[in-house]
């Protein structure tokens, strides 16, 4: 009769320290999952004129871009190439690619704020980098 009841206060024991340890570790996951996800790492701003915006993927179809940094003479390289910074917009930021689209189609320089995110997920974009506002350079 000891027996039993010194084995099943083993079994409940340790079932609970089980559950406890599951249940941290899920937790610990998604707060991992959440800070990678909406955490930034930088905020910035680059100028320069838009070369290409485009709606990319076979699943997941997300915007991706290329703005020309036109940094000329900036780098220390005999070659003429130009700079360029690769971007992502938010799928949900129909403002954002429409503007972009406009400069591109124009020509004309514009300055974009971004997010740099810490990771990258496919749902989300090719790139790090998101962009979040287009201000147009007269």
């Amino acid at each position: 009769m000891e027996k039993t009841n010194w084995l099943q206060n083993l079994k409940t024991t340790s079932t609970k320290w089980i559950k406890r340890v599951f249940i941290t570790l899920l937790l610990a996951a998604i707060a991992l999952f959440s800070f990678s996800y909406w955490g930034s790492y930088s905020e910035g701003v680059r100028s320069g004129m838009v070369v290409k915006i485009s709606k990319k993927g076979f699943i997941f179809k997300t915007y991706e871009g290329q703005l020309n940094l036109q940094t000329f003479g900036a780098n220390k390289s005999p070659n003429l190439v130009s700079e360029s910074f690769e971007f992502s917009v938010a799928g949900d930021r129909e403002d954002v690619v429409k503007t972009l689209e406009e400069a591109s189609l124009s020509g004309e320089r514009v300055s974009l704020k971004y997010v740099e995110r810490l990771v990258k997920f496919p749902w989300r974009g090719e790139t790090k980098y998101f962009v979040t506002e287009v201000e147009r350079i007269k």
